[in-house]
This record gives C-alpha cells, structure tokens and sequence, in this order.
C-alpha cells in the first residue's frame, strides 16, 4: 500500500502526481490513497481509493503507445463499453466529454476505470469451475461482439510456408554459428514440425472480434467464476478462435501436460454461446502456434523475463505435441 505522501521512483510519483491532478480537474475525485499495481509491461497502473470508491488509474507509457494505432486503441474502448453495458464482467471505463483517453498537463494519457475484484491464477493453475466460467464468458463476449455479422480483414495473415522454413533455417544457422547446441535442437524442431506439415491443414474459422490477449494476467478469478476481462487494448478483427486456444493453453498447460478435463470444461462452458467441439479446439492451438511461435521462439528467449518464459514454454510444447494433439483428447 502505497500512501500519497510517499515516494516510489522519482519518476513515478511525479507522473502520479500529475494524473492525480489530472484526475480531480476532471472527475473531482477525491483520491484517499494511491497503490501501485506491477502487472503489465511498461503502462503504470495505480489503484485508487476515493470518496467515491475504487477506482483504476492506467497510464500509458509513451514508448509503448508508439506500438499501437491510437484509432484502434478508441474503437477498443467503444467495444469495451459496449460490452459493458450488456453485462459482460468487464471494468466501466469512465469518459469525459465523450472522451476515454485523456492527457494531463504534462501530456501523459490515461484511462480511469472501475476497479474489479478479484484474483489473478498463475498459469495452468485454473480448476475445471474457473475453466467453465471463461469458456462461459469468453463465448458470450464473443456472441456479443459479433452478433451483427460485419466483416473486415482479420488481424492475422496466413504466413507463407517457405517463407516459415527459411525462419527456422535462418535462427538455426545463427545458434550453430554461437555453438548453442539447446537452442540449435529447438530451431532444428521447429524446422523438422514446420517441414512435415500439410499447411492445409490449418483452419480458418469464422472472422470476428476479438480480445486477442486473453490469458491469465488479463483475468479475474474467485474460487469458482470469473470476476472480470481486464486490458482490451490489443482487441481488434481477427479470428475468435484463437481467443480460445490462448485461453485454454493458459489456463489448463501445467508443468508439460494439458488438462484435459479442464479444457472440456471451458469448451462446455463456451458451447453456451458459440460452437466448440474437440476438432476445432484442436485446429485453434495448431494455428495459435502457427501465429506465436515467431513471437516467443526467439534468439535472445534466454533472456525473457516474466510473460514471454511462459509463452515460450506454451509453443515449445504445442512444438512437442503439435502432431499428437488429437491424441491428447482421446486418450483421457
């Protein structure tokens, strides 16, 4: 716990400083305590204990803001509310004169949005109730965000298989070249599963809206329900299936296995509101691998830290396993 008076980093407090303001000039908040929250990747994120309630306060980081498209990131907050409003567990984002992001005097942006209850679970650490939940939820957000049928060019692009293979060939040459024998063999997996694939086999499922960052630190549990959907700044048009695979490979891989029980349940809890079968899921972690591979399989993952560690283990396995995934349903 964090009281106004006190110092964190120098830069810190004078940011915090400048959106407690901020905040008062436009939402007369009166702000009891400032608790800072370290989840997140360079955004500074504060909870906020006022006269009236609990508030969260994000600020973005202007290095990483360079990342997005500023129109994307306002269409986002649009769905977020839209959301909202028809009761998916998601926080209120709070606006003034119509507007979500705002700048204080020195020119940092911010969100103000209700602060959720709730706890984050370590990956792969979800029960089978918490896994039904946000399959449960995840269809319904899906149902909502898609129910009028709009099309657009999905986010995600079929990449080309050779164009893949020469990926592969390249990092493998470069690991040969340091004499890094463990990462040669992962790139020499990689290479080997990526050659042996009939890239017909990957399936494009239906275009939607998507959150497309939905694992487990962008989760709020209780022992048996999901307490909220948190970050929706990277939602945009793509393939809601792979909002799927990303949840279940979070929620249920724990220490090289997948709980399959655990994905049934989030597969029984999403076939409320949109169809999932076990041969879809299937399809949906063979093409979430197909898109994150690249991401997190990488030169320098020796030096990851926090999220990317995990991601990497979560397509090294599906490397592993990426031919025996029906398999892996049929005999549990």
């Amino acid at each position: 716990m964090t009281l106004l008076g006190e110092k964190t980093s120098m830069t810190e407090d004078a940011i915090l400083s400048d959106l407690l303001q901020a905040c008062e000039r436009y939402f007369r908040l009166k702000v009891l305590d400032a608790s800072p929250i370290k989840i997140g990747y360079l955004n500074l994120k504060w909870k906020l204990t006022t006269d009236s309630g609990a508030y969260l306060l994000k600020q973005y980081n202007q290095k990483r803001l360079q990342l997005y498209d500023q129109k994307a990131l306002l269409e986002a907050f649009q769905l977020q509310m839209k959301l909202y409003d028809s009761g998916l567990p998601c926080p209120k984002l709070h606006s003034y004169e119509g507007r979500y992001f705002l700048t204080s005097k020195k020119s940092e942006l911010f969100l103000l949005m209700d602060y959720c209850d709730g706890e984050i679970v370590p990956p792969g650490k979800t029960n089978e109730a918490q896994m039904f939940e946000l399959g449960k939820t995840a269809g319904f957000m899906h149902h909502l965000l898609n129910e009028q049928g709009l099309r657009k060019t999905p986010q995600f692009i079929m990449p080309d298989k050779d164009d893949r293979l020469k990926h592969w060939r390249t990092l493998q040459h470069t690991a040969e070249t340091a004499r890094n024998d463990q990462q040669n063999a992962i790139f020499k997996k990689l290479h080997s599963v990526t050659s042996s694939i009939d890239w017909n086999e990957f399936v494009l499922g239906e275009t939607g809206w998507s959150h497309r960052d939905l694992w487990m630190d962008n989760l709020l549990f209780d022992d048996k329900k999901l307490c909220a959907i948190l970050d929706f700044d990277r939602m945009k048009y793509d393939y809601p299936q792979l909002d799927a695979a990303r949840a279940v490979i979070s929620g249920a891989l724990d220490n090289g296995r997948l709980d399959v029980k655990r994905v049934r349940a989030f597969m029984e809890g999403y076939n409320i509101h949109c169809p999932m079968d076990e041969k879809k899921m299937v399809q949906s972690l063979k093409l979430l691998w197909l898109m994150e591979s690249t991401w997190w399989i990488t030169e320098d993952m020796a030096d990851h830290k926090g999220p990317p560690i995990r991601f990497a283990e979560e397509m090294l396995w599906l490397t592993d396993n990426f031919f025996q995934l029906e398999d892996v349903f049929k005999n549990t």
